[in-house]
């Protein structure tokens, strides 16, 4: 897979993200359903943020993996949130993470009325390799 970032400017480099990612003869892409405090058993999280956040990406992280694939061929990532405030207040765990992983995404964030039951956070991946 050959993996092209296009940033025709520098100031999203602090948000985590960049403006396009090119991919070129991929192997496979991974469609990723939205990954969220759920646990193994089906059960939502009514937690935190923050702690919603940390088993999202865990989830995510679960499903990329399982699938064959490596959380760094991230090429497109969509967040929902219940709260872009909260989530800016622990953005710092989602950059670690995307740091952790060496990703270089394309990334949309919206704010959204309501997700599932009690969650507050949802991601959305396409992955290549």
């Amino acid at each position: 897979m050959e993996k092209q970032v296009i940033n025709p400017w520098q100031w999203q480099d602090k948000r985590s993200y960049v403006q396009a990612v090119e991919i070129k003869q991929a192997a496979g892409t991974l469609y990723c359903s939205g990954q969220t405090a759920i646990d193994a058993d089906g059960q939502s999280s009514n937690a935190d943020m923050k702690t919603q956040v940390i088993q999202a990406l865990e989830n995510l992280e679960k499903v990329i993996s399982d699938a064959g694939y490596e959380c760094s061929g991230i090429a497109r990532l969509n967040v929902y949130t219940t709260s872009s405030a909260e989530f800016l207040d622990c953005f710092d765990v989602f950059q670690d993470w995307i740091a952790k992983h060496g990703i270089k995404q394309a990334l949309t964030l919206l704010e959204v009325k309501s997700l599932f039951e009690t969650l507050k956070i949802e991601f959305e991946a396409t992955v290549v390799k």
